[in-house]
């Protein structure tokens, strides 16, 4: 009879085969069902048209791919093929992976741009304004690179009272896209006025650091302007389109972002020169003017003002006065008249002159007719008056 075997022992069985003849392999095909575990394990599918796989790669080998793995992203893993026990699953159990080939790499550079321009992150009026007077510039890069070390030579150049604050940073390899979003972070919590991350040329794989998804969002959430300057003029990447500047270098970068010293000084010198010819237009017009009241009539014979505006006055004066005495006079003649006309109607006088006033029941009787005899009357004279009953 046949030996009868538990599941477990079949399955130890065939996992020791497929491990001894399955050490080393690389598979190529299409990654299905990416899940990064809150572990730091990474849990997906590769499959071509015919057949599929399942793949495992655990945390701390996976910080040594360069890259972001997507659903529908083309690779090549290494690894060895084991079994998952529990399941009766054969897997690959993955020690590395890279892009399978730069077409690949050009195709996931495309669905990431499509995703976030689709998403507004490259619309201009996101755009923050570059300064033009940085006094501190930050720089995530590589310290020990040469895109640094044209960028110190370009700002002692142009502008040397500008401070850079270097964070140094992975640009290449694994974990560099994290390091470049801390950098970011960084910088943001300090008093720069401007960040410029980048590096120097390199291959589509070599610049891969730039177009993940992560520094894309960091650079799009940034308080502080940000200008990328990553690689030569014909390299773009995701990081130039979402950035508020793109430079086609780093050296560039650093020109767009300082100011040259000697432009500012012809600006001052033009600008100076403009202020001189304007205070000597001034000038050379007040002295017209002064010159023309110092030969001035006026200013050469002032008494003969004065004397003029003497007699100016004394006309004036002249005119009024006549004018006041004439008023005066018709005033003083109308009071005279009026004098006249009362005191020719002064009871007193008239009585003087032999007349009498006749008064009855306190009226005056002006008729004989009015006059009642029977009743008592009152005759009064200028200086007395006399009753009758």
């Amino acid at each position: 009879m046949s030996q009868i075997l538990s599941v477990s022992e079949i399955t130890n069985q065939i996992r020791q085969q497929l491990e001894i003849n399955f050490q080393q392999i690389s598979i190529e095909g299409e990654i299905s069902n990416f899940k990064p575990h809150v572990s730091g394990h990474w849990y997906f599918t590769l499959k071509d048209s015919g057949a599929q796989i399942s793949c495992t790669m655990w945390k701390g080998l996976n910080n040594y791919v360069f890259f972001k793995p997507q659903d529908g992203m083309k690779i090549i893993a290494n690894g060895r093929i084991t079994i998952y026990p529990q399941r009766g699953n054969y897997q690959l159990d993955v020690k590395s992976m890279k892009i399978a080939g730069e077409g690949e790499l050009q195709a996931a550079f495309e669905r990431l741009k499509k995703k976030l321009y689709e998403e507004g992150l490259f619309e201009e009026n996101h755009k923050k304004e570059i300064p033009q007077f940085s006094s501190r510039i930050g720089i995530v890069t590589a310290k020990d690179g040469a895109a640094f070390q044209d960028m110190i030579s370009i700002a002692s150049r142009r502008y040397p009272l500008v401070e850079l604050v270097i964070r140094p940073a992975r640009v290449q390899g694994e974990g560099a896209a994290e390091d470049i979003v801390s950098g970011i972070q960084e910088l943001n919590k300090t008093d720069v006025d401007l960040i410029i991350i980048g590096r120097g040329g390199g291959s589509l794989e070599d610049l891969w650091a730039f177009n993940e998804e992560i520094v894309a969002r960091e650079i799009f959430k940034s308080k502080i302007p940000i200008i990328s300057a990553v690689g030569h003029e014909i390299d773009y990447t995701i990081s130039d389109f979402v950035a508020d500047k793109r430079s086609p270098t780093p050296s560039a970068a650093m020109e767009i972002a300082t100011p040259n010293t000697e432009d500012l000084l012809y600006q001052l010198t033009e600008l100076q020169n403009e202020f001189q010819n304007i205070l000597q237009n001034k000038l050379d017009g007040s002295r017209d003017v002064l010159n023309k009241v110092l030969n001035s009539y006026g200013y050469r014979m002032p008494q003969n003002i004065i004397k003029n505006k003497m007699q100016y006055l004394d006309n004036i004066w002249y005119r009024l006065e006549s004018s006041v005495f004439h008023e005066f006079e018709k005033k003083k003649n109308k009071i005279e008249v009026l004098s006249n006309i009362i005191d020719s109607n002064n009871m007193v006088k008239i009585q003087k002159k032999g007349y009498a006033i006749i008064k009855q029941n306190n009226s005056l009787v002006t008729k004989a007719a009015e006059l009642r005899k029977e009743k008592h009357f009152l005759i009064k004279f200028y200086d007395d008056e006399i009753g009758i009953n």
